[in-house]
């Protein structure tokens, strides 16, 4: 199953719901993505997809400066799961894949 592409994601926090898209890219079987939120586009680092589980690692500084872990399933193209940012709560995740690189939310 691949999982590149443009996904658009809610992130439900307890300052808010957090719109991002994030562009996945799968090249001779390595990960790799950008994601794009709250004004700025930050890197993706360690991308593994292990079965239908994604997981990835993302540096923010809007709202706040944090280090976000994202632990997602997938399923087609839809995918529900978590993100973790050090010891505060976890936040619900749910996201779309979009079609042919669309970009606006």
């Amino acid at each position: 199953m691949s999982v590149a592409g443009i996904w658009h994601l809610s992130v439900s926090t307890p300052i808010g719901r957090i719109k991002a898209v994030v562009d996945l890219h799968e090249r001779d079987g390595l990960l790799t993505g950008v994601a794009q939120g709250a004004g700025e586009e930050v890197p993706l680092h360690d991308v593994t997809l292990d079965g239908d589980r994604l997981t990835w690692k993302q540096a923010v500084t809007q709202p706040l400066r944090l280090n976000l872990a994202f632990d997602v399933t997938v399923d087609g193209d839809t995918l529900r799961g978590t993100s973790r940012a050090g010891r505060l709560p976890s936040s619900t995740v749910t996201g779309e894949r979009r079609p042919d690189g669309e970009r606006s939310a």
